[in-house]
């Protein structure tokens, strides 16, 4: 069943789409991300504009990282307080992002921006989680010790503390803001929630328990693109609403399935898939901007899409 997107100015199959989504609200699920870093890539994959791809995804990562948080919110596994640090700095990191995006695409180059950021992000974090995930696997197998949360590093020096329950910590605020920062322009960029960074970030950087992280990591996300959203409607208008509406069906859905899996699994699995399909996303998308085009040419609006 084919259906012609307005903005994004192509027609798609809709089962395809719903399809998708669902596959990629099953990933929010599993692993505290929010998709889009493989949501947005294939999304290019099936012929959608880089910048509307962009600006739509950051709307069906809401839905699907909502739905993830009100399953861990029954868990009791989201630490609220460290939720809203992450969120101020994540907010400020995404209005920076949307003034960038408009900026590179006033002049035309921001496709290649976004594929290029994608290879770089997707091929450092691929590469650093499956060499980490293969390390636990074998730490497992020898019933060697995992390795405990450092109790003291250079962060805990840093002034401006402040006390996270949930998690256990007594750490400045400083670090989570920070992080936020990074993950909010990330999300403004390349259309993402920004949990493959974020959830190494949480857990190595900050020390944060692994059961607390991934509904921490969605609550964030969930404010965090909503904004970016918004501020890609009212200055790009490249949010194609019948894209993101059959993204968000399927989105809402995989959520919830994937949250059921990812309690089935162990950890040190769930990242080796993870890694994997992060890798093959970054592959693929290289092969794209190395590869000869079929068409050399192609028309367009100047400065758009």
């Amino acid at each position: 069943m084919q259906i012609y997107l307005p903005i994004a100015e192509v027609s798609v199959n809709a089962f395809l789409l719903l399809g998708l989504g669902g596959i990629v609200g099953i990933l929010s699920g599993m692993f505290g991300v929010g998709g889009g870093f493989l949501m947005t890539p294939l999304l290019f994959f099936i012929g959608i504009p880089p910048a509307v791809a962009v600006a739509t995804e950051a709307n069906q990562i809401v839905a699907s990282s909502f739905s993830g948080v009100l399953a861990h919110l029954r868990r009791k596994t989201v630490d609220l307080k460290m939720g809203v640090v992450l969120l101020i700095g994540g907010l400020v990191g995404a209005a920076l992002g949307v003034l960038l995006f408009n900026y590179l695409k006033s002049l035309g180059q921001v496709d290649l921006l976004v594929k290029l950021c994608y290879v770089v992000f997707l091929g450092v974090i691929g590469g650093l989680m499956f060499i980490e995930s293969l390390n636990a696997i074998r730490r497992a197998k020898r019933n060697a010790p995992t390795g405990k949360r450092k109790n003291h590093n250079w962060i805990h020096g840093l002034p401006f503390k402040m006390r996270f329950r949930v998690s256990g910590l007594y750490i400045s605020v400083i670090p989570p803001l920070l992080v936020g920062l990074c993950v909010g322009v990330l999300a403004a960029i390349m259309g993402v929630g920004g949990g493959f960074i974020m959830v190494p970030a949480m857990i190595y950087l900050l020390g944060m328990p692994t059961k607390v992280v991934v509904g921490t990591s969605l609550f964030q996300i969930i404010f965090v693109t909503a904004f970016t959203t918004l501020l890609h409607a009212t200055t790009n208008y490249t949010v194609d609403m019948a894209l993101a509406v059959l993204l968000l069906i399927g989105g809402v859905i995989g959520a919830q399935i994937g949250t059921r899996i990812g309690t089935r699994l162990k950890a040190e699995q769930l990242r080796v898939l993870l890694a994997l399909m992060v890798l093959v996303v970054c592959g693929k998308l290289a092969l794209d901007l190395l590869l000869m085009p079929t068409e050399l040419y192609s028309l367009g609006a100047a400065g758009g899409h």
